[in-house]
């Protein structure tokens, strides 16, 4: 009896698997569906991952420094930021406003599928720019080093990485030849910053502090303690200048150079202290240009190299 059970349960679990197999009458698995590969997924200078679903076609700058690199690696903009040292390209582009005041209604008219936005300035504008789903990358573009990542990160943008390194490439190639052209001395140098409110101190990781240092030049403000509300310089004293004996000093301003000067020139008279500075007695003293040292170069820094290298040996440079 049980033998025969055995042959007829057999005889039954054929019959279903045969069914199944041959029928079709199994459950058949669902379908996957194949998910459309991001375009980029991009690491910006506030440390956030932000995916572009695709290429963005339709991007908006809040600075100007901004411009020429995007630009460089195939890049193109619908609105830009108010400035007067707009690329010949961008002067018909739209206006959002100073970078510093970006007017947040004329950007969104732009309907942008990116924001580019700058940081320490722009933060503000993440909240309104997450509402409407418009994907937003802070980047920080000041010194050389700054400038390399921003234009690999651009390149992310605009998928032509190659042209990236290539333009990276091409500054580095340019600097180091401007520096192998100047003797190999440790120049002791000084950088300050005049504006209304008084003089500061330019460390390393400011922009002309960055020109400097690929120079070979020794900042003699490395290592001093950054002002609170700017991390690119140190407080000013006529006393710790006196100290650190700079043989060169440098001058950035944002005002009017004649105005600077004419300023710089009144401080040095009043205080007896500043004759006995190198710089100084030996007429060292240089102002650095608005267009290179005020806002990044950018692309430009070869430029800012070797302008600051021409003031210092003008002979070499002819």
């Amino acid at each position: 009896m049980k033998t025969t059970w055995r042959i007829f349960a057999t005889i039954i679990c054929v019959f279903v698997l045969a069914a199944t197999v041959g029928c079709g009458g199994g459950a058949t698995p669902p379908e996957k569906k194949e998910t459309a590969a991001a375009f980029a997924t991009i690491k910006d200078d506030l440390g956030r991952e932000v995916t572009l679903a695709k290429k963005p076609e339709r991007i908006v700058v809040t600075s100007a420094s901004f411009l020429e690199p995007l630009h460089a690696v195939g890049g193109d903009v619908v609105g830009r930021p108010d400035s007067k040292t707009l690329p010949d390209w961008a002067k018909d582009k739209t206006s959002i406003g100073r970078v510093y005041n970006v007017d947040l209604e004329k950007l969104l008219a732009c309907a942008p599928d990116l924001v580019i936005a700058n940081k320490g300035m722009n933060e503000k504008l993440l909240e309104s720019l997450n509402i409407n789903k418009i994907p937003t990358l802070v980047v920080d573009m000041k010194n050389y080093e700054e400038v390399k990542n921003e234009v690999r990160l651009f390149s992310q943008v605009t998928g032509e990485k190659e042209k990236g390194e290539a333009l990276i490439k091409s500054m580095d190639d340019q600097i180091k030849a401007i520096a192998d052209k100047i003797p190999k001395e440790k120049r002791r140098i000084a950088i300050l910053h005049s504006t209304a409110q008084g003089l500061s101190v330019q460390l390393d990781t400011s922009i002309a502090g960055s020109t400097a240092k690929m120079l070979g030049f020794v900042n003699v403000a490395s290592g001093m303690s950054p002002l609170e509300n700017n991390p690119d310089s140190a407080p000013y004293s006529i006393e710790t200048m006196v100290e650190q004996n700079p043989e060169i000093l440098f001058v950035t301003s944002m005002g009017k150079i004649d105005e600077v000067k004419r300023g710089m020139d009144n401080t040095i008279a009043l205080n007896p202290a500043w004759q006995t500075i190198p710089a100084i007695k030996n007429g060292k003293m240089f102002y650095l240009s608005q267009e290179h040292f005020l806002l990044s170069p950018g692309i430009n820094y070869p430029a800012a190299v070797e302008e600051m290298a021409k003031l210092v040996y003008p002979e070499l440079f002819k």
